[in-house]
């Protein structure tokens, strides 16, 4: 198919790279033309010096970017351009609204529209391990399901347009707990004079194991928060999280809490650790 991606980010990069090494025609847009010379130079297909260039051809335009009005800047270009039938499909972290909003304005021009955030971090992105949750009219999303399974690990429609962000905050309310949870035992295990590591080794095979669990509790008993999703992204999405709580009454104490503590990371100087540097508050001299 004739694809676009515009953002090539340390998940963009790696995915719009899948889609043309699976023989999809691709077209890249990035804000620094560096970064889509550099994706072309690794995977062949064309960069294009603007949203609107890139979209011009496009079957499936797919965007990877920061928040939700970069979202709105990004479509709204290609919308000028992009031929009548074709879908936007969103992979950013957005609100629900935003998602929406979109979506009516993509049908005004007859494109259709998926919100599809992804979990699985950057190591899920280069190795085409993702997992996407989307928004979208059935139909739309079987016409884009061949493409986004390139770099699927699991892949399902959720709903109707904004399910797909409503089930991504889903996901960051459980990391949060999690990795929370993570932080206070390790932080624990040190002041009880017991070895993390065989703490680990004892537990992470019973009812307490989890991805988290499994990929950072070594590293975050030795403080090192360079492992990808930075504290600064998880308090954009758990805004989101707690901006439709307000919308829709759920009760996040947890999250709300939690977010707080990620406030503490930051004045730490951790806005770009990763999310396990939690446990950075509870051991801080």
């Amino acid at each position: 198919m004739k694809l676009a991606f515009a953002g090539l980010g340390v998940m963009g990069f790696p995915m719009a790279g899948h889609l043309a090494r699976a023989g999809h025609e691709v077209v890249v847009y990035n804000r620094s033309p560096e970064k889509a010379a550099r994706w072309v130079e690794t995977y062949g297909g064309r960069a294009a010096p603007t949203v609107a260039e890139a979209a011009r051809e496009a079957e499936v335009f797919l965007l990877c970017v920061g928040a939700d009005d970069d979202v709105r800047t990004v479509v709204t270009e290609a919308l000028t351009a992009l031929p009548a039938n074709a879908v936007v499909v969103d992979h950013t972290t957005t609100s629900a609204v935003v998602a929406r909003e979109m979506a009516e304005k993509a049908a005004e021009g007859g494109r259709a529209f998926v919100d599809a955030p992804v979990s699985g971090g950057q190591a899920g992105a280069e190795n085409g391990q993702l997992t996407i949750m989307c928004g979208a009219d059935p139909g739309v999303f079987a016409r884009v399901q061949s493409v986004l399974e390139v770099y699927a690990k699991a892949l399902r429609l959720m709903g109707g347009v904004g399910s797909g962000q409503l089930t991504k905050m889903v996901n960051q309310i459980c990391i949060a707990g999690v990795v929370q949870g993570l932080a206070e035992a390790l932080h624990f295990s040190k002041r009880a004079g017991l070895d993390p590591q065989a703490v680990y080794e004892a537990i992470s095979k019973g009812a307490a194991q989890s991805w988290q669990m499994d990929n950072r509790w070594k590293t975050m008993s030795e403080d090192k928060f360079d492992f990808g999703f930075a504290v600064d992204w998880m308090r954009k999405d758990l805004g989101l999280v707690l901006d439709e709580a307000a919308r829709n009454g759920a009760a996040l104490d947890m999250t709300r809490l939690v977010d707080g503590f990620y406030g503490e990371v930051q004045q730490l100087g951790g806005s770009r650790w990763d999310t396990s540097s939690l446990v950075a508050r509870l051991e801080k001299p």
